[in-house]
């Protein structure tokens, strides 16, 4: 397993086809996703893996496995969505429900903040949740984001938050 990060408690790792099991509790599970246009088909979660994989391996950034050291399972995904050039990179995070209130969004987030400001490319970090989801906007701020208005998103179908964090 190739480990790009590592914080007290988590490892960011780049995504094997033997995560994709643990996969379909965070990106597979509805409840999990249900503000995010809902959970992806399980039989599409491998492709999911196969392209942040590699992602990583064109950009040095991407979305990544978060392992949780203690327990030595895959609990989530948290990293970068890169749709053009790394100036700007969307930041993601999403974890199955039994690791919901354990900080590890906040940890794995200010990783990935990290990672970013390491790569010398990226200048802009960008990051939206749900109105609904007050956990995840209460993250954003807490590790410094800005708060920019409201847009909209395509790919959730609804208007929401928006964040931008300089590096």
């Amino acid at each position: 397993m190739v480990i790009v990060y590592e914080t007290e408690r988590l490892c960011l790792c780049v995504f094997e086809e033997s995560h994709l099991e643990s996969s379909k509790q965070f990106w597979g599970n509805e409840e999990v996703m249900v503000q995010c246009n809902g959970a992806s088909p399980h039989d599409v979660l491998l492709k999911v893996i196969q392209a942040y994989r590699k992602c990583h391996e064109i950009n040095g950034l991407s979305v990544y496995a978060v392992k949780d050291k203690e327990t030595d399972e895959i609990i989530g995904a948290s990293g970068f969505n890169i749709v053009g050039p790394l100036k700007e990179v969307e930041l993601i995070y999403h974890f199955r429900k039994s690791s919901w209130g354990k900080g590890f969004a906040t940890e794995a987030a200010n990783a990935c903040l990290d990672l970013a400001k390491n790569n010398g490319l990226v200048q802009i970090v960008t990051a939206s949740a749900s109105l609904e989801n007050e956990g995840s906007l209460k993250i954003l701020e807490k590790i410094g984001f800005s708060y920019k208005g409201m847009k909209w998103f395509d790919d959730t179908e609804q208007e929401e938050p928006y964040y931008e964090y300089t590096i």
